[in-house]
């Protein structure tokens, strides 16, 4: 799946699904063994909530399940320590995990269904055809949400009683003792009644305006990740209890039917389409998708097997960009893995309310409309560049997740991980221009070291024990850590070698689950090299380290620590020590020998004239050297590539926030290089200077004018050379630079560019649709917020009402946010949840981010969401990922100690399940600003007055 996040002119951002993090948020916010046994918790009557409807066929039949199985097997280490911090996390580990017990496994699913969009119910009938594994036990376990089922049988003996569970999601049917004794197989059939919620999940209803006609319509469409197949039928919701589908879908004659198989017949009979489609491959049930809408679609015919990208009527041109890249990168990635896709069509649905970036269902991959269908006329780079990368992160699930999927949820990041690089791999090879492993360091890498730096993070993998956990790791660490660990190992065995063991990797466990020791097995028979002892660490640990360079002459002596963002490192918070690949960079070149698997080590050099650890930035660290060191590095940006010196400066200034570094190194190594030619070095620049604006943006006034100030001048040189107007001749790289400059330039209220950009505008409302270039469009809409006005609001909100593209809506719903007058920011907080629907539910959080970047936007939201919770909970509800984004952003902006108690107490009598960590990890936040501020307050007010930047 794919990991949502705002996408910005300046700034590209990852694919992945997400928490709804915001562009301004970086931080969206123990070692563990496998679990192939886990433990079913008690299903006891107290938790029983029946429909009258269903409980008709088995009144006073209620009894308890309480089966049980180890939690843990242990595994071998190769060293004594690990095998002591195994031991501790047994003895620590042993809550329950709920799943479903063994005594029958599912086979074959026979599913048909049949959507009513007149009452937004739908009806099923599931035929599971299951193996028999205890013949003594007369109960089958099913995970159900929010379904009244009808009846239920095993090969024609109706169940006798009948069990729902809802906090633990299972529905138990007894039948008859003996019914299973003599068989080996036998088949359940269940029919029922479900919802067709608004909610995003399971089978659910998504509303969107008839682009052809101006009606409001609706498509029935799935979202089964993580466990939301059980919303849509009873079924055996867990990733290792594979199975085949017979999908048929149900409707009238004029709908379009989509299912992850291709049409096997389809039929009019008593004005009802009936669609059969064939058999699937084994596979997880998160992966069943099936779409019943008004649809319209582009194909492309280069590949073997048929491409489609299907939209609603009048949209369905802008897919043309993705069926084009699907056709090269199924081509690439069998070429790759050595594998062909295996099913015989592949196509892509763009789908108007969707919760995460897009998702991989096998071969009916599903995305937000924006992710997918593009009209690059009226696009930013940004917004191409997301494109590809989410088509090609969906399209390489199709090997890595659907064909081999993880054991179980602790393993989300080997899939999410593996997609994310494997986006960026196929991406640099289609697009070699976009530099997408240098742009890396200031994206994926810094997500990953943002949110890992906090002490409410977690490891790569975690236990999951619920359903409603699950949601809360689709994040940054099993996206952005996940990726840069694989990145890591690649660099370190070689890409092609890394692909070799991936693809024998796929060869060995396809149509099946694996475990992460399972790759780390495969990559080390392939390079030769200890991989699983190695990595191990980096996934079963949290957090990483930083690596402290202290110089003696000649002799450099290395020491790793565990780094915290709040500087803060408690000693039993730092006893792991990882193996961290020091790459050293000297004038002699790039020495990778060099392993830091200790505390420290010291080594001695020839000469130091030049000295730069983690050469090109591929490992998992931050590093800390003197101030001497940080100023010769200033001045040396001709020996560093542009990977060496994004990391410098995203280390910089994590350092100055954490406290390690003065805030002065970093100005003092930004401003040395103004006259830099990468963007992506600028624009980790101008991202680190953000961060310590929104740090500050409580200080005075003035304080923030010499910051403004201090952006200008740091610009204003490349700026001036290279000019904001995008040329035709132009290439990726001067476009984005050019962006990133402007856009810095408008934010510190530079009057010249504000002036230009206000020009733009009033020709563009007036009907000059050609005034603003697509790629800076979102840039000029914020001027005019920070303008303001009623009328500049109006103007922006009737381009929110009829945009020109998805990218422009988008832009002006982000934009509204911007307002700082107190009744425009009613006005927008009163758009996020009204009976109109003025706002999709799955946009809410666009005007946040809007909110989220100016004072008066911080506090009204704050204040919103607490006067709004009892809706936003029951709009959103806890176990969907949207409201511990929604927690995230409405908190997370504050920079006292202060608002940590308010916002705790706030919590305290509430229920936190399903978003406890992002809170957290939002707390964590606050606290780091808060302590940055108090620490650093004189030494920024000092620079700028040295400097002249304080007038």
């Amino acid at each position: 799946m794919s990991l949502l996040r705002s996408v910005s002119s300046s700034a590209r951002v990852a694919t992945r699904r997400t928490p709804l993090i915001g562009s301004f948020i970086k931080c969206p916010t123990s070692l563990q063994l496998q679990y192939p046994r886990r433990r079913i918790s008690n299903i006891s009557n107290s938790n029983i909530a029946i429909t009258e409807k269903a409980v008709s066929p088995f009144k006073n039949s209620l009894f308890k399940i309480a089966l049980t199985r180890s939690l843990f097997t242990e595994t071998t280490h190769s060293c004594a320590k690990c095998e002591k911090v195994a031991k501790q996390l047994i003895e620590n580990t042993t809550v329950n995990r709920e799943i479903l017990p063994t005594n029958v496994s599912p086979l074959h699913y026979h599913l048909q269904i049949e959507p009513n969009f007149e009452t937004f119910k739908f009806e099923g009938i599931v035929k599971i055809d299951l193996k028999v594994n205890e013949k003594n036990i007369d109960t089958v376990n099913l995970n159900s949400l929010d379904i009244d089922i009808h009846s239920a049988n095993v090969d024609g003996i109706e169940a006798t009683s009948f069990n729902v569970n809802n906090d633990a999601q299972i529905s138990v049917f007894g039948f008859p003792k003996g019914t299973f004794a003599t068989k080996e197989n036998a088949v359940l059939e269940i029919k029922f009644t479900g919802t067709l919620n608004d909610n995003m999940a399971g089978f659910y209803r998504a509303k969107y305006e008839d682009k052809l006609t101006g009606e409001t319509k609706y498509m029935a469409t799935t979202q089964m990740e993580p466990t939301d197949a059980r919303r849509a039928f009873p079924c055996f919701d867990e990733p290792n209890l594979k199975a085949t589908f017979d999908i048929t879908l149900v409707s009238k004659p004029h709908l379009t039917h989509l299912s992850n198989m291709d049409v096997k017949d389809e039929l009019i009979t008593d004005g009802k389409k009936i669609t059969h489609f064939n058999t699937s491959p084994k596979m997880s049930t998160y992966l069943v998708a099936f779409i019943v809408a008004e649809l319209k679609y582009v194909e492309n015919n280069d590949f073997r097997i048929p491409i489609r990208v299907y939209a609603t009527p009048g949209n369905e041109k802008n897919g043309q960009f993705a069926a084009d890249l699907t056709a090269k990168t199924l081509a690439f990635f069998e070429t790759s893995f050595g594998i062909k896709y295996p099913l015989p069509k592949m196509d892509n649905v763009a789908i108007h309310e969707f919760s995460a970036g897009a998702m991989e269902n096998w071969g009916l991959v599903t995305y937000r409309v924006v992710d997918l269908l593009l009209d690059k006329e009226h696009s930013t780079l940004g917004r191409v560049q997301r494109v590809a990368e989410v088509v090609q992160h969906e399209l390489a699930h199709q090997w890595f997740g659907n064909l081999v999927t993880m054991d179980w949820w602790e393993g989300l990041w080997l899939n999410e991980g593996f997609a994310t690089w494997m986006s960026w791999y196929s991406c640099n090879e289609f697009q070699p221009e976009w530099k997408v492993w240098e742009q890396y360091v200031t994206d994926t890498l810094q997500g990953a070291l943002a949110l890992d730096s906090l002490r409410s993070s977690h490891p790569i993998e975690i236990p999951v024990k619920r359903a409603d956990e699950i949601s809360q790791i689709f994040d940054a660490i099993s996206y952005s850590k996940g990726a840069s660990l694989l990145r890591m190992i690649s660099k370190w065995l070689g890409e092609d070698v890394f692909i070799k063991g991936v693809s024998q990797y796929l060869q060995k466990f396809k149509y099946g689950n694996a475990k992460t020791e399972d790759l780390w097995n495969s990559l080390s028979d392939a390079s030769g090299k200890d991989v699983r002892s190695v990595m191990n660490v980096w996934t079963k640990q949290v957090g990483f380290p930083i690596i402290s360079v202290e110089e003696n002459g000649n002799k450099i002596t290395f020491k790793q620590n565990r780094y915290l963002s709040t500087g803060d490192v408690k000693p039993i918070e730092d006893e792991t020590l990882y193996p961290v690949f020091l790459a050293l960079k000297t004038s002699n070149g790039v020495d990778n020998e060099i392993v830091l698997n200790e505390r420290s080590k010291t080594i001695e050099l020839k000469e130091n004239d030049f000295l730069k650890v983690n050469g090109d930035q591929s490992g998992i660290y931050i590093t800390s050297y003197s101030d001497e060191r940080w100023m010769k590095l200033g001045k040396q940006a001709s020996l560093l590539s542009v990977e060496d010196r994004t990391g410098l400066v995203a280390d910089a200034k994590a350092l100055a926030a954490s406290g390690y570094s003065s805030t002065t190194n970093f100005f003092n190594l930004i401003s040395n290089w103004k006259n830099e030619s990468s963007f992506v070095v600028w624009e980790q620049i101008l991202n680190s200077i953000s961060s310590l604006k929104s740090t500050w943006i409580f200080e005075p006034k003035d304080v923030q004018v010499a910051l403004n100030n201090f952006t200008n001048d740091l610009v204003k040189t490349k700026l001036n050379e290279l000019g904001w107007e995008i040329e035709p001749t132009d290439s990726f790289a001067i476009q984005r630079l050019k962006v990133s400059l402007f856009g810095a330039a408008c934010a510190a209220r530079d009057s010249q560019m504000e002036k230009i950009a206000t020009d733009m505008f009033n020709k563009y409302v007036e009907g000059d649709k050609t005034a603003i270039p697509a790629l800076i469009k979102p840039i000029v809409f914020n001027v005019i917020a920070r303008i303001g006005g009623k009328e500049n609001y109006e103007k922006i909100y009737q381009l929110y009402l009829n945009p020109v593209s998805s990218d422009e809506k988008l832009a002006a719903l982000r934009t509204l946010g911007r307002f700082e007058d107190s009744e425009l920011i009613k006005r927008t907080l009163s758009y996020l949840m009204d009976d109109k629907g003025t706002i999709l539910n799955q946009d809410i959080h666009i005007p946040m981010q809007g909110l989220r970047a100016h004072i008066n936007g911080i506090n009204a939201l704050w204040g919103w969401t607490q006067d709004n919770w009892d809706q936003l909970t029951t709009k959103l509800p806890p176990g969907l990922s949207m409201l511990g984004s929604i927690v995230s952003i409405s908190t997370s902006g504050f920079t006292s100690l202060d608002k940590i108690e308010e916002i705790k107490q706030f919590y305290e009598n509430k229920s936190t399940k399903g978003f406890d960590q992002g809170l957290a990890q939002s707390l964590d936040t606050i606290k780091s600003k808060a302590q940055w501020v108090e620490r650093d307050r004189s030494v920024v007010l000092q620079y700028m007055k040295e400097h002249g930047y304080y007038k």
